[in-house]
């Protein structure tokens, strides 16, 4: 296993494969996300022509098995200004941790540290003072919801992260379970750089 960050042509050529992975990994309990490749590529499109975004890729030799990506805040104002109007944090201060993503027989190896550990490194070198992300709040109940789920909450939260009282987002993504779009909550995580 290898853990590298990927910046600039490297970030760009590895896209396809983090839209790949994606699909497969946000399949699963709590996003439930039916995507398709051509809507990855336009939302991930961001992450090439920002010069601060990452990509932080997990390779099991030549094959990406993991990723999580990470750009300023301000370069995703239009889907979280909202969220954040009632927090008197600037935009400008947070580095956004968007997503990680890794296949589960990847999982339990340190890797979401590593994610993390670079992300915030790349952050901090870039003047960055807080990290932030968010993470989908679906109902316990949820018919989906697999027997024995645990959320990683506590994981998160041994990282320094903590809720953002009042930071939640709406996002539309079509489920596996249903036949259109709907507007899903996600909760704000931050913490001090």
């Amino acid at each position: 296993m290898e853990v590298r960050k990927l910046v600039g042509d490297a970030l760009a050529n590895a896209l396809d494969d983090v839209a790949r992975l994606r699909i497969e990994v946000f399949r699963a309990f709590p996003y439930l996300y039916d995507g398709d490749l051509a809507y990855e590529r336009d939302y991930l499109r961001p992450y090439v022509e920002s010069d601060s975004a990452i990509i932080v890729g997990a390779f099991d030799g030549d094959r990406l098995v993991g990723a999580a990506t990470g750009t300023p805040l301000r370069d995703h104002a239009d889907d979280f200004a909202a969220a954040f109007a009632e927090t008197h944090i600037s935009l400008n201060d947070v580095f956004y941790c968007a997503e990680s993503v890794l296949l589960p027989e990847y999982r339990g190896m340190g890797l979401g540290h590593d994610f993390f550990d670079h992300r915030e490194a790349h952050a901090r070198s870039l003047g960055f003072s807080k990290a932030a992300f968010c993470a989908v709040l679906r109902e316990n109940g949820h018919p989906l919801r697999p027997e024995g789920y645990v959320p990683l909450d506590g994981f998160w939260r041994k990282r320094g992260y903590a809720p953002l009282k009042g930071a939640v987002a709406g996002f539309e993504w079509k489920d596996i379970d249903k036949g259109a779009e709907t507007e899903k909550a996600l909760q704000f995580w931050i913490r001090d750089l």
